[in-house]
């Protein structure tokens, strides 16, 4: 996998033209929907703070958990090779949002992240993996802001 390239491709497909087109920013709603080759669909809205509808997935959330899924998917991997065993992984994952009269870009993700190894594992190695998953993190490495880590590891 070293110096390769991958191609990835997602169509986005506007649902809310309501008649009027975008003729009024309150006139048309937000809806869309994402296709991926061979996938299931994917709805979405914006973010009810933009006139979304609440009940669907919103780019913000969907940009949180990618950052929060890449690192545990790394993390997962570092330890399988590392001879870590673990048995649960959660995330509360959190991001906070600055919006302005130019736009908006998030400031920074805090990932939470609780981990259950069995017993007799190098919990400090566990620990440390984090920081290898976030360096290794292809989603991470395409962000310009920092992304925090406060992991917890338990053994059972």
């Amino acid at each position: 996998m070293m110096n390769s390239e991958h191609a990835y491709a997602a169509r986005v497909v506007w649902e809310g033209n309501t008649g009027e087109g975008t003729a009024r920013y309150t006139g048309y709603g937000r809806e869309y929907h994402v296709e991926i080759g061979g996938k299931p669909e994917l709805r979405g809205s914006a973010d009810p703070a933009f006139r979304g509808d609440a009940a669907l997935h919103n780019p913000e959330d969907l940009f949180l958990a990618s950052i929060s899924a890449c690192h545990m998917l790394f993390y997962l991997a570092l330890c399988a090779r590392r001879g870590i065993r673990v048995t649960s992984y959660e995330d509360d994952a959190q991001g906070t949002m600055r919006v302005d009269a130019g736009g908006g870009r998030f400031e920074e993700v805090t990932l939470r992240p609780m981990v259950t190894i069995d017993g007799g594992n190098d919990v400090e190695l566990a620990l440390r993996i984090h920081d290898e998953a976030h360096a290794s993190c292809f989603i991470a490495n395409s962000c310009a802001f920092p992304i925090r880590r406060a992991p917890t590891v338990r053994t059972r």
